[in-house]
């Protein structure tokens, strides 16, 4: 399917056709900005992780062994990238573990948010998903936006499967409160 077109690409580029990964490029840019928008929270800095990002992606192809999607190894080292500029910048992010697993646990299923239909709705739920923490919105988006598996996001992001399962139930919970008006 789609993984196996992106290997064709891939093994293209790995054999010296630089063009093809413009077809990669211009497949996964969006959600490679979206990634790094949601860790930098600046548009500027977002284009620029989200090319680094690229770059770095392009100079390490070779290491790329296929044993994920391209997708998910692309967005890992985005989100990499973002968080580095983040130090850089000595901003101090507060910490993901600081609320630790309290009362929200989940028993292992993170639900489904219903689909939305109308692009009226989708802008509340997009606006929505604005307002919530950081690395809640970046995983929201990952999972529900991106379809993104639990494993994926968890590859993607370095978190635990506990983390990310717990992460999604609150922001889910958040995002409920946030639009009920929609329900």
């Amino acid at each position: 399917m789609d993984h196996t077109e992106d290997q064709i690409y891939v093994d293209r580029v790995k054999n010296g056709d630089a063009a093809s990964y413009s077809f990669l490029l211009n497949k996964y840019k969006n959600m490679a900005y979206t990634i790094a928008l949601k860790i930098t929270g600046n548009a500027e800095e977002a284009e620029d992780a989200a090319q680094e990002g690229f770059i770095k992606a392009y100079q390490a192809i070779h290491s790329f062994k296929g044993n994920s999607k391209f997708s998910t190894w692309l967005y890992t080292i985005v989100y990499r990238t973002a968080i580095l500029m983040i130090k850089d910048k000595r901003i101090k992010t507060s910490s993901i573990d600081d609320e630790n697993h309290q009362h929200d646990a989940t028993d292992g299923n993170v639900p489904q948010l219903d689909q939305i239909q109308s692009d009226e709705q989708a802008k509340y739920v997009k606006l929505a998903i604005e307002k919530l923490p950081k690395t809640e919105a970046l995983l929201v988006t990952l999972y529900y936006i991106n379809e993104s598996t639990i494993k994926e996001v968890c590859e993607i992001t370095g978190l635990s499967i506990p983390n990310v399962k717990i992460q999604l139930f609150r922001a889910r919970k958040r995002l409920e409160r946030e639009l009920k008006f929609l329900l």
